[in-house]
């Protein structure tokens, strides 16, 4: 009797665990090829305009649900040779997952290294075509800036853009310098407004260990959250390795972002 109650115990336990599962977005983690203490991508969470139409304490009121000492890696304004090929290796190993806000130009320019992004799991999202601060022009030319930047991505990765929506429906601001009207301009049209909730500082000059104790120091004081680098800065790409290692050591999850399947971007371009 008691061999059959335990076993019963053990089917309900499993059962929770598959509810659990299927209720916070985690997908059980595969094996690393070649790494078995990998640090690896704990769970992938959907986000849609519709319910998060905006994410990222350091510029909104409001950030994306996560645990404590869950992050969220992101990289802006690649890709760019030899930094992002060495971004990508790194998180490779780790059987990590990221999200690239790629420049429309610089996708246009790189795309082998846009499609390995993409190829390798990652989220590919947008951040301008040309690097350019988008509230210090007039409206419809920042509009038109986007959707240049939204059009080079997807030409990239697909051979043509996707009628004005684009595949992967996510952007940043460069500086984060939004306008009332561009934020109501992308939420209509059903673009998630990435920010951070801290950030790696990398666009200054310091050494790739300097750069790894700033980001774990406030990472830690975070408690976790969306953690903002740059793939094109060579410090980054050098302290990553360290950074997802010491991740995994204190005990901190990688969540994954995307967007929620639709009609239009990658699959209207196959």
């Amino acid at each position: 009797m008691l061999p059959m109650i335990a076993s019963q115990a053990i089917c309900y336990a499993s059962a929770l665990a598959l509810l659990w599962l299927a209720s916070t977005g985690a997908q059980a983690a595969p094996p690393c090829p070649g790494n078995t203490d990998a640090l690896a991508t704990e769970r992938v969470l959907t986000v849609d305009a519709a319910s998060t139409p905006r994410v990222g304490r350091k510029h909104f009121p409001q950030t994306l649900p996560l645990a404590p000492n869950e992050v969220v890696l992101t990289f802006d304004d690649g890709p760019e040779p030899g930094s992002t090929s060495r971004v990508l290796d790194a998180l490779k190993r780790e059987c990590v997952r990221a999200s690239f806000f790629l420049l429309g130009r610089a996708a246009l320019a790189h795309r082998e290294l846009a499609r390995r992004e993409l190829a390798e799991g990652h989220t590919v999202a947008h951040h301008t075509f040309s690097h350019a601060l988008l509230d210090r022009m007039p409206l419809e030319t920042a509009v038109a800036e986007i959707d240049r930047g939204f059009a080079g991505v997807d030409g990239a990765l697909y051979g043509k853009g996707s009628g004005g929506v684009p595949a992967t429906p996510f952007f940043r601001f460069l500086g984060f310098a939004s306008s009332p009207a561009l934020l109501e301009r992308l939420e209509r049209r059903g673009i998630v407004v990435f920010g951070a909730d801290l950030w790696a500082s990398d666009w200054n000059r310091m050494t790739p260990e300097q750069e790894l104790k700033l980001v774990l120091k406030r990472i830690e004081a975070a408690r976790g959250g969306i953690v903002l680098f740059h793939d094109t800065k060579a410090q980054t790409a050098a302290m990553l390795p360290n950074l997802l290692r010491a991740l995994k050591t204190g005990g901190y999850r990688v969540v994954h972002v995307a967007s929620p399947p639709r009609q239009s971007g990658a699959a209207a371009a196959q």
